[in-house]
């Protein structure tokens, strides 16, 4: 089991979820796919747009990150039959307790199982597919998938560059504005490889990408003799102690 590193200070988009869950579901749910499927269905409606939402088979079985937690599964069996048996087990179990309202779709590849809460608004969209008002393949989908949320520069740079202080968090709070996430991880990778753990490096690093552009910076590193010279010598030279 890998530890939660827990949640992050900065703001994050919270799931709105209904209060009878807690007070009505939640002592009754006494399988993990069940709770698993619903929690992902509550998520996953409230990311798409329109007045009518539903959740697809297809779409669970898409976001392979779910499925794999679904089953228990290694990362390269996320798509099999023992994935999908447990998918359709607790999709079963959810219609037949009332939590969800289940409509079979024609669509031009055959048939599509679709999902709708039982809310108000989920029996207003049935109702409208029976009536053949509408069809849930007219919405444009939202794409949506489970991630690994990244880390914030605080946590980056307390794990690999040291403690934080009141000006230095001024600092870094600026640069998570200025550049993307993926730049400042990778900075402060190279940062941690090439023993030159401090900020004006790693600003060094973000700056030089900015002016220069990132992919060309990404093309000339490397592990060899020259790459590691260019580093300790070149343009980074006043951030290194050797």
């Amino acid at each position: 089991m890998s530890p939660f590193n827990g949640f992050t200070g900065r703001k994050v988009r919270l799931t709105p979820i209904p209060g009878p869950f807690f007070s009505e579901l939640l002592p009754e749910i006494d399988h993990l796919g069940e709770l698993k499927v619903l929690l992902y269905a509550f998520w996953r409606l409230d990311r798409m747009e329109g007045a009518y939402r539903c959740v697809r088979r297809t779409d669970f079985l898409a976001d392979e990150r779910f499925m794999q937690g679904l089953a228990s599964l290694p990362e390269s069996e996320a798509q099999s039959d023992r994935a999908m048996e447990a998918l359709d087990d607790a999709l079963e179990r959810l219609v037949q307790r009332g939590v969800l309202l289940h409509v079979t779709v024609l669509n031009e590849n055959g048939t599509e199982s679709c999902y709708f809460l039982n809310s108000p608004k989920g029996r207003a969209a049935v109702k409208a597919v029976q009536e053949g008002k509408w069809r849930p393949f007219e919405t444009a989908q939202v794409p949506a998938e489970l991630a690994v949320e990244r880390p914030n520069i605080f946590r980056l740079y307390e794990e690999n560059i040291g403690p934080l202080t009141p000006m230095i968090a001024e600092t870094l709070a600026d640069a998570e504005r200025t550049y993307p996430a993926d730049w400042l991880e990778e900075a402060v990778r190279i940062a941690v490889e090439k023993n030159a753990r401090s900020w004006r490096y790693i600003e060094a690093i973000l700056r030089s990408w900015k002016e220069k552009g990132r992919d060309e910076q990404k093309q000339n590193r490397g592990d060899s003799e020259k790459d590691r010279r260019r580093y300790i010598e070149g343009e980074f030279s006043d951030f290194i102690e050797h």
